[in-house]
């Protein structure tokens, strides 16, 4: 049996069912998480977000969020979130994907998340090397991973991670171009 799924970028209708999904995958520890913590600095790319639909449903949904650390300017992955019916058929790897494709072609120079480098890593995700970067709440630093779109992009991140709107100053625009020296 195939399964119908649609894949589409997140709109501002989806938003209800998305924080439904997230509350089912994280519970509410979600909002204590340093990448939650990140989140709330600004908006996330709703154009680089996307969601998976089963007969007119949001059962899957990612999200991109821009992000800078020193000079080095990133998108953090996540929260990715599945529902538990719908696991474990590739939904979230797709998604992944197309989040990804869509960083690379909106110049992203690399793409960060916290998750686990077994189900990732077949991604293209590696991880980011210890003491390079610093998240704003305590994280498990082999959970730290990264995929690279311009070469050198990950060693311009170091220090401390932000939201990019608090780092630029300015909200709603994709400044991912920073230097990559």
């Amino acid at each position: 049996m195939t399964l119908a799924v649609t894949y589409m970028p997140e709109t501002p209708a989806h938003d209800p069912e998305i924080d439904t999904i997230n509350e089912e995958a994280f519970g509410p520890g979600r909002f204590t998480r340093a990448a939650y913590k990140i989140r709330e600095g600004g908006p996330h790319e709703r154009g680089l977000s996307f969601v998976a639909l089963h007969d007119g449903s949001v059962i899957a949904s990612v999200r991109m969020t821009r992000i800078g650390a020193g000079k080095g300017r990133a998108l953090l992955l996540g929260p990715l979130a599945v529902r538990p019916a719908f696991k474990n058929i590739g939904i979230g790897r797709k998604l992944v994907a197309m989040a990804l494709e869509a960083a690379k072609e909106a110049g992203a120079p690399c793409v960060v998340l916290v998750g686990d480098e077994p189900y990732y890593g077949p991604l293209g995700f590696r991880l980011i090397p210890r003491g390079q970067i610093t998240m704003p709440r305590p994280v498990d630093l082999n959970r730290l991973l990264a995929v690279e779109i311009q070469p050198g992009a990950v060693a311009a991140l170091s220090g401390d991670v932000r939201h990019s709107d608090q780092i630029d100053g300015v909200a709603g625009c994709m400044k991912l171009q920073a230097s990559v020296a």
